[in-house]
């Protein structure tokens, strides 16, 4: 039964209900929508984030989405107008037709006041969707379903959540000129300050200078072969991105939350094996004698102090199997409620699942799905997605193995969607698996040479930069460590 038809009827309003009525305010309601039938440029106030669907009353959204008509054809909505409007409106008509337009009129509140109903409307919408949401998920629980296990319904759960707390934040609509100078300018001096980075630092100091460090909303694919250090790579540039957040935070005064955090999604090795790798980097110690203890006292002394820094850093790791994109967001979104996550890492992309059956039927169609499901978080939660990458063999079949970008394996939609595509390429792998025999003395020397040159030097090949220059970063790397650093700049001419 209508509200208002509660007002007219007052003697129904006066029973004792069993139940309890939904958040609502009637009043504000009513406010709200005379102040716009006497003055229509008090819309403007609104914005984009107050919808007809807000209304708890049904009559009050059709006489909204009417005003919002008028406006938007250039006619003036009043009394008047929109009587002839809702002459054949049902529900207008039992409660007095355009008598009751006109008492929304006279009760109209000042174009002052108008921003503040609208705001406590939306919010009491929020608050009715949100029941609405608690009671599928305690009707969904109840349901003895064997095909949608408990996860699946916590994170559908979690998802309906963040959307809703999502709403009316998401279409931003148009910004004065003036507004945006300013962020300009900011992100200018964050620039100047942070000698060109504009986003999260990488730690490696000419990544940084080609890519600006690592930016919001940008999708970077990193690829290669097997054996050329991709996890290596990425876990040295989260590691260095946590770092580099508390740092920040700690110059700037924030909250640990408010320096925000990393969260790396390991579909392939286990959270353990991860964590040793950044142990023996950071540590410095050979990995393979952290895993089987032939280290020293002095070592395990360090290990154990490096172990104890590393704790206190905002990193996350979450290394469940074949995860789908779906399931990934849902994790994501979690993880930038609970600690303000700034950097996603993945690894790696074809071990993702796509959430349909169907795309689940066509590989082709399952990576174009994750692709877009990963550039979809970057831009939904603001943030900077670093995905690993196969290449195809085809690599292998070339004189020259640096990888191309149609080397990208099962979909063009890995190169389409993303804002980045960098690859890793070693020639030193290749190169020590082609000595020749050591009777042919000039082969041989000629050989030696070429290893002295790229020992420990790895190539970053930035193929695709939609936001500035692509070329070829040298980084030092150490296998004994899986360690990516900066190449020192007279090596780097010297080997050039």
């Amino acid at each position: 039964m209508s509200s208002l038809l509660l007002e007219k009827n007052p003697e129904i309003s006066t029973v004792q209900t069993p139940y309890r009525l939904a958040p609502c305010n009637i009043e504000a309601e009513q406010a709200l929508l005379g102040a716009l039938l006497v003055n229509n440029d008090a819309l403007q106030y609104i914005g984009d984030q107050l919808k007809c669907e807000h209304f708890h009353e049904p009559l009050h959204a059709r006489i909204f989405d009417a005003i919002q008509k008028f406006s938007t054809k250039g006619l003036i909505a009043n009394p008047v107008t929109l009587k002839h409007y809702f002459d054949q409106d049902e529900a207008l008509s039992d409660i007095g037709g355009g008598a009751y337009l006109a008492k929304l009129a006279a009760a109209a509140v000042t174009v002052i006041n108008i921003s503040d109903y609208s705001k406590m409307i939306h919010d009491l919408a929020l608050k009715r969707q949100l029941i609405l949401i608690g009671g599928e998920v305690v009707n969904t629980a109840y349901q003895q379903q064997i095909e949608i296990p408990a996860i699946e319904q916590i994170e559908s759960a979690e998802q309906q959540l963040f959307n809703l707390s999502m709403a009316g934040t998401g279409d931003k609509g148009f910004r004065a000129i003036r507004h945006s100078i300013v962020n300009a300018i900011k992100q200018a001096e964050h620039a100047f300050m942070h000698q060109g980075v504009v986003g999260i630092s990488t730690g490696l100091n000419d990544l940084n200078n080609m890519l600006g460090g690592l930016q919001r909303s940008d999708l970077l694919i990193l690829a290669g072969r097997p054996s050329m250090g991709k996890t290596a790579l990425a876990v040295n540039v989260a590691y260095n991105a946590a770092l580099s957040l508390v740092q920040d935070a700690k110059a700037k005064g924030l909250t640990a939350k408010e320096a925000g955090s990393v969260g790396f999604f390991s579909l392939e090795m286990s959270a353990e094996q991860l964590t040793i790798r950044m142990l023996s980097s950071a540590s410095e110690i050979n990995s393979s004698k952290i895993i089987h203890g032939k280290i020293s006292q002095d070592d395990f002394a360090k290990l154990v102090r490096t172990s104890n820094e590393m704790s206190t850093l905002p990193f996350f790791i979450d290394d469940t199997p074949a995860l789908s994109i779906g399931s990934l967001r849902a994790r994501a979104r979690r993880l930038k409620r609970m600690h303000n996550l700034k950097l996603i890492v993945v690894d790696y992309l074809q071990l993702l699942r796509g959430s349909t059956a169907a795309s689940q039927a066509n590989r082709v169609q399952e990576v174009s799905e994750i692709t877009q499901g990963l550039k979809a978080i970057a831009k939904e939660l603001d943030l900077p997605v670093i995905a690993l990458s196969q290449l195809s063999r085809a690599v292998e079949q070339r004189e020259d193995k640096r990888p191309l970008l149609s080397d990208l394996r099962e979909s063009g939609s890995i190169e389409q969607d993303a804002d980045v595509v960098m690859f890793i390429y070693r020639e030193e792998y290749y190169l020590s698996r082609s000595m020749p025999s050591m009777e042919d003395d000039k082969k041989f020397q000629k050989w030696q040479e070429d290893m002295n040159r790229v020992m420990n030097v790895s190539e970053v090949i930035v193929a695709k930069h939609r936001n500035g220059a692509i070329g070829t970063v040298k980084l030092r790397f150490d296998s004994n460590l899986t360690q990516f650093s900066n190449l020192a700049q007279d090596v780097y001419e010297h080997r050039d």
